[in-house]
């Protein structure tokens, strides 16, 4: 994603300040079925639209919570989560992250901490929830113990993209964390962003102008 997304009106971020919109980010290893999840949650009609100059997906949802509409956006890394990074601005106004594991792959569920830790070092206090996905491949995995989710007192969801398992339950789950996060909390690096913005703004308009008087006449 480059520095001049907010030119384009699906990555414009200050959409994310309404009441009535949330951002919702997936992270995970390659091929542990982020997109497959989406759309088997979207199965009805869903509309993937794909930015590939951004490296990214994003999926819209539109829900009501508490007889209120809801605008749901989810992001989708389209194969930047290759390079076990994202951009900051990936993460930046998320209200929620939706982090996902293939139970048939070991590495998948080791990454999950490199993954976590990239997470809170741009949105500490978000809501996040762990995905345990391909549990079709085998049922017996339900029963296994796996500590990460409950060293980081997450929620850990057993679901299957495949056949639907507990899909729907763990999106909207999702959605309602990510409404109350948002209704109930002053995220800080957001209140740092915009101070820093508000503050260098000036300058920058200042140095501008400066430059522009010192330019020689043609």
């Amino acid at each position: 994603m480059a520095s001049d997304a907010n030119g384009i009106p699906e990555l414009d971020q200050d959409k994310y300040d309404a009441d009535e919109q949330v951002k919702i980010i997936c992270l995970g290893d390659s091929a542990v079925g982020k997109s497959k999840l989406m759309e088997r949650f979207l199965i009805d009609g869903y509309r993937p639209q794909q930015l590939s100059t951004y490296a990214l997906t994003l999926y819209k949802y539109n829900t009501t919570i508490d007889r209120k509409a809801v605008l749901v956006d989810f992001w989708d890394t389209a194969g930047q989560e290759r390079f076990q990074s994202m951009h900051p601005s990936y993460y930046h106004k998320a209200h929620a992250c939706i982090m996902v594991f293939d139970v048939q792959r070991k590495i998948t569920y080791k990454n999950l901490t490199n993954w976590y830790t990239e997470l809170r070092e741009y949105r500490p206090e978000i809501p996040c929830v762990v995905v345990a996905n391909k549990i079709d491949a085998d049922m017996k995995v339900t029963q296994r113990n796996f500590n990460f989710a409950k060293k980081q007192g997450l929620p850990l969801y057993f679901v299957s993209a495949a056949d639907g398992t507990n899909v729907v339950k763990m999106f909207k789950e999702t959605i309602k964390m990510a409404m109350s996060y948002k209704q109930n909390s002053s995220d800080f690096m957001d209140e740092v962003m915009r101070e820093l913005e508000a503050t260098c703004r000036p300058i920058i308009l200042y140095l501008r102008k400066t430059i522009s008087h010192r330019q020689p006449a043609p």
